[in-house]
């Protein structure tokens, strides 16, 4: 059955999981660290019947979690995973059988596409790579071996807007699976299961941990899709630590807040990085300027602080002089964290069905909790580096 919460977002956010007086009055959910469950009697022991049997299967902690994330999805079921990327393998592995072939989104997490074009290649399971912006017209490309429909909006890196409604009304017509890549949003800035995607795929590593100490995935499906997720759970064995899944609940407590600050500062960054002369494009999908802008202002609740921005053509030396030695933004391979990141990408390597023609240098920028004006000193004195080194 379909778990909804009956509170706004940013209430469930805080006290979905959590029961305080069955843990003796204390707020937070104790983290349960265990694998061995006793059972009180022989028949106890054949009959299952007891919440927890088995600490691979779930824990009190792990539960907590999992009910909060399902409530906010309003998903039957939610599956946590070590991390982001063994979310969305999984959930591919639950539906995918040999001789299949699967739609894919040109613009998707380079690691799906890895994992999409070996471990699912060498499975028998066929590829096909799609423009982001097909909409509706994904109907064309399916075939009767097609099993799913994979979506990321925004797009990974660049940013494009998908028609997820449109591509989910073709899904649901065609009795195939839809899944999504929601990171980016979350389910309190879009929920994919009521705009008709059958599976939310998280990488819970960003913005629900929120303080970059923790990799975890989520897995949340609707009641078609949810006893294919529990069978790839108990398959191979998906089970986060117990540490992991505890600052996952600790994040979610401060989500609605976080994301609220990541959207304001981001926007306002956006807005300043467009007026730059170095700047060659801003892509951020909540700017009137992105041509994606009316599907995110119809589907979606906010933005988060991941966008990007191209710069105009400027020799290496000068974008390493920008990047280097930039103060607040550090370079890494991550974000949804409470810092600020910058990060140079390229991605015509990774692109098939869809091109990338940008002159000059492109990047990733992620936008924490710093306050904006020192963030903006520090890329302008960074943009200064950037035209002395020309």
């Amino acid at each position: 059955m379909t778990t909804k919460s009956k509170f706004d977002d940013a209430t469930g956010a805080v006290h979905l999981g959590r029961d305080p007086h069955a843990n003796s009055g204390f707020v937070n959910p104790p983290v349960f660290r265990g694998s061995t469950v006793l059972f009180p009697t022989l028949a106890a022991l054949k009959a299952r019947s007891q919440p927890f049997t088995y600490g691979r299967r779930a824990t009190p902690t792990t539960v907590a979690l999992t009910d909060a994330l399902a409530a906010l999805d309003g998903a039957a079921a939610s599956v946590l995973t070590c991390s982001g990327l063994q979310a969305v393998t999984a959930a591919l592995l639950a539906f995918v059988r040999a001789g299949d072939s699967i739609l894919m989104v040109d613009t998707v997490y380079q690691p799906t596409r890895k994992f999409c074009d070996t471990t699912l290649k060498t499975m028998g399971v066929e590829t096909i790579y799609y423009d982001p912006l097909i909409g509706a017209g994904i109907a064309g490309l399916i075939r009767p071996d097609t099993r799913l429909v994979f979506t990321e909006s925004p797009g990974s890196q660049t940013f494009e807007m998908q028609d997820i409604p449109a591509i989910a009304a073709v899904t649901r017509e065609k009795g195939i699976w839809l899944l999504m890549d929601n990171t980016w949003a979350s389910p309190l800035l879009f929920k994919p299961l009521a705009h008709g995607v059958d599976v939310s795929i998280q990488a819970a590593t960003k913005y629900i941990v929120g303080h970059a100490d923790a990799m975890l995935g989520v897995i949340s499906g609707n009641e078609r899709a949810a006893p294919h997720l529990d069978r790839v759970k108990e398959a191979f064995g998906l089970c986060p630590g117990s540490e992991e899944t505890y600052l996952g609940l600790r994040g979610l407590r401060t989500l609605d807040v976080r994301l609220r600050r990541h959207h304001t500062s981001g926007i306002e960054i956006a807005e300043w990085l467009a007026q730059r002369p170095e700047v060659a494009r801003v892509i951020h999908p909540a700017l009137p300027s992105h041509p994606g802008h009316a599907v995110w202002k119809r589907d979606f609740n906010g933005a988060s602080g991941l966008f990007a921005f191209t710069l105009n053509p400027v020799p290496e030396a000068a974008l390493a002089a920008f990047v280097d030695h930039l103060e607040l933004f550090g370079m890494g391979f991550s974000w949804g964290g409470y810092e600020s990141l910058i990060l140079p990408f390229d991605p015509r390597s990774y692109r098939s069905a869809t091109t990338w023609s940008e002159p000059g240098p492109a990047l990733r920028i992620h936008i924490g909790l710093e306050t904006v004006e020192d963030l903006k000193r520090d890329l302008a004195a960074g943009f200064d580096r950037l035209n002395a080194a020309r």
